[in-house]
């Protein structure tokens, strides 16, 4: 009875396009080995925690590279804001009429918009209004997408996972993470923090910096029309007081955003078509690095003697009142030296993203998706040449990290 009955639901799962319903196509994931057991371990050159906007390149760059490299992410898809936090408007790649940033995210970026049959903006047509140069990108696609460049750069990917504990080894580190159901342990010679709030940086103790007021985060939804990705912006509200330092701050930003989605459609009386699975968060911790990127070293465009890369967005602080970008003046390209991605005083440790070393105004600028893909970028580059010398990503040859940075695409300032 029970093998009929089953026979009978596959049947018509399967078969029942003529009652309108939907095929279905079955695919089986492969367990990898070892899978049964609670602890597993890995012996690697690069461990990059999150794979976010900067992590997902720093493991591409670091596994095209040469590195064996694992990336460790706590959710569910690699993307970070442009895909969980939903904010699939990536900038900016240019400035004045010309492509300053480009390299792997660019890469991925344009392949997700071409795969999508969608368009770019006019990078030789300067505008005003910042945002209109601006990416519209399927957020689903680049997910998945940035998947499949992992894969191919040999980089393999631990999702649910976090680490727990951080030791210093003689050859680099043994970081012990955990996951529901896991417990890993990794040695490795060098660690990239991509994290976004520096998270790895503050478990090992290093110095971080914080003020007490945080900018809101946005939690992005579509009420009463349907969201097309990659072609139409999403709807967005505040939620103040948004803080990704923990699980339980990250959990009240959340709960917050939904009630007061919830709240708004019952108001309105519409239907909801889109809803992101969680905040998209502007601001938390950043590194107390080698050099701090101040605001006027960023209005001024100021090319540090170790950069890296550039970057370019007005000061763009958001405030209870909402936000007035402040555009840079004509001509000013901000530049992001390779010491502001270096906790001070640590060694094989190196960090990319929103928690880059600046101070509040100039992380304003600095904390958005191209120059997070560019610090990334740098980092993986910077790590892997650290692995393989047995040396720390500040002696590193600044010209061999170039090189490499170039050999896979990337624009070095003074280049254009």
């Amino acid at each position: 009875m029970k093998s009929t009955r089953r026979n009978f639901l596959h049947h018509s799962l399967l078969g029942g396009a003529g009652l309108g319903m939907a095929s279905i196509t079955e695919i089986h994931a492969a367990t990898p080995a070892g899978a049964g057991q609670p602890e597993t371990t890995d012996d690697i050159d690069v461990l990059v925690v999150g794979g976010g906007t900067a992590g997902t390149i720093a493991a591409i760059q670091a596994g095209r590279a040469g590195a064996s490299v694992l990336l460790i992410e706590r959710g569910a898809q690699l993307g970070g804001t442009m895909t969980t936090g939903g904010v699939a408007f990536p900038g900016l790649f240019d400035a004045w009429g010309r492509q300053i940033i480009a390299g792997i995210g660019w890469e991925l970026v344009k392949e997700s918009v071409e795969l999508d049959q969608g368009n770019f903006p006019d990078f030789a047509r300067f505008s005003q209004r910042h945002w209109q140069n601006q990416v519209f990108t399927n957020q689903f696609l680049y997910a998945i997408l940035a998947e499949e460049k992992c894969a191919q750069a040999g980089v393999r990917i631990a999702y649910y996972e976090f680490p727990q504990a951080a030791v210093k080894t003689d050859g680099g580190w043994q970081v012990d993470c955990i996951g529901f159901g896991t417990k890993r342990r990794v040695t490795c010679k060098q660690i990239i923090d991509c994290t976004g709030g520096a998270e790895v940086v503050g478990l090992l103790g290093f110095p971080r910096l914080r003020e007490d007021e945080r900018q809101p985060g946005s939690y992005l939804f579509m009420l009463g029309e349907a969201h097309e990705p990659g072609r139409n912006q999403i709807h967005r509200l505040y939620v103040h007081g948004a803080d990704s330092t923990n699980s339980r701050t990250a959990t009240q930003a959340n709960l917050t955003g939904r009630k007061t989605i919830l709240e708004k459609l019952r108001k309105e009386g519409k239907r909801l078509m889109h809803l992101q699975p969680e905040t998209g968060f502007r601001e938390s911790y950043r590194i107390e690095g080698e050099t701090i990127i101040t605001v006027n070293d960023y209005r001024s465009g100021r090319k540090f003697d170790d950069a890296i890369s550039y970057a370019f967005y007005p000061v763009d602080l958001h405030t209870r009142n909402g936000v007035k970008p402040e555009p840079l003046k004509r001509g000013v390209i901000p530049t992001i030296p390779l010491r502001a991605l270096v906790p001070k005083g640590s060694r094989n440790l190196i960090v990319a993203g929103r928690c880059v070393s600046s101070d509040r105004l100039a992380n304003s600028g600095l904390r958005v998706q191209a120059p997070c893909m560019a610090m990334g970028q740098a980092a993986g580059a910077a790590a892997t040449l650290a692995a393989k010398h047995g040396t720390t990503p500040l002696e590193v040859p600044l010209k061999e990290i170039h090189d490499l940075l170039r050999n896979h695409g990337a624009i070095i300032p003074g280049d254009v």
